[in-house]
């Protein structure tokens, strides 16, 4: 049915799906939360908290069940069949589009605990999702704060992550891949922007009881990086996923932000994991010159 309709009608409808799926189930976590916060007991607001989870597991899994009714995507995911839902994970991955966002809510819906990011404050005031992410109590953090502020709101984030398992999600790059912003840092990567080390050691040394591992993940796209609009138009693709577990050892703990023997340690690590994450990204990609439905203009 979907290869008779034109792309851009496949895509209207995609994004109708999501929009609609969307609204339903913020709605439905934004009366949860109203009624936690009416009634101010510890017991009653860790139910509705629980609550307010499984209806966000339920509206990630309701976008990806559309998906699959849209979209021919061939997965080849790796590294996630030992994965625990009652275990704190922190989660790095490379950033190239928007799509890596769904790609993770796909591959780990009902794996791990639920995923949370960490949000620059503008996107409170997104319609819907702004709402939703304010009541699963993603942290949201100023674009021009200070390390120092970052650790404090990392700090308190933390504070609320300790009681229920909970993945807390990384791009450790900091904004999305482009052949611009990779010329301007002058990485020394060639598929990868230069990783930030300072938001993951801050939650590494808040959750340090909590942190079950460190779940490194790769995406690749062989047929091309698709802005969001050009995947909802998608009618086939495929996407690599390669996921590595890797345990919290004492070495990966520490102060950060004061202590410089530790500082330059982390770094080097991080920076050896992007090297090995840059190598793999170019084995994972087909030969240039491979044909793709994807890189068709819509």
């Amino acid at each position: 049915m979907w290869d008779l309709l034109p792309k851009p009608v496949l895509g209207a409808f995609s994004l109708l799906v999501l929009i609609v799926n969307t609204f339903f189930w913020t709605s439905l976590l934004f009366l949860v939360f109203l009624i936690k916060k009416m009634v101010p007991r510890d017991g009653w607001r860790r139910a509705c908290d629980r609550l307010i989870h499984e209806l966000g597991q339920n509206w990630i899994g309701c976008n990806c069940f559309g998906l699959e009714c849209t979209k021919k995507i061939r997965w080849d995911i790796q590294g996630i069949d030992n994965l625990k839902r009652d275990a704190w994970y922190l989660v790095l991955a490379n950033h190239q589009s928007w799509v890596d966002i769904v790609v993770l809510q796909k591959i780990f819906h009902r794996r791990i605990p639920f995923l949370k990011f960490f949000l620059k404050k503008e996107l409170i005031w997104v319609p819907m999702l702004g709402t939703a992410w304010w009541a699963l109590d993603f942290p949201f953090v100023r674009r021009d704060s200070s390390v120092r502020k970052d650790f404090e709101t990392t700090r308190k984030a933390c504070e609320k992550f300790k009681s229920t398992p909970v993945s807390v999600m990384n791009f450790v790059e900091g904004t999305r891949f482009t052949q611009a912003k990779h010329e301007q840092q002058n990485s020394p990567y060639a598929n990868l922007l230069k990783p930030k080390a300072a938001g993951i050691a801050l939650v590494l040394d808040a959750l340090r009881e909590e942190i079950h591992s460190i779940l490194d993940v790769t995406i690749v796209y062989p047929e091309g990086v698709l802005a969001i609009w050009p995947f909802l138009c998608s009618r086939s693709m495929e996407i690599k996923v390669l996921v590595r577990e890797i345990p919290v050892t004492g070495e990966l703990i520490g102060d950060y932000l004061e202590d410089r023997a530790f500082r330059r340690p982390f770094s080097n690590w991080l920076n050896g994991l992007w090297e090995e994450k840059d190598r793999l990204i170019g084995s994972m990609h087909r030969p240039a010159g491979a044909a793709s439905e994807v890189a068709e203009e819509i």
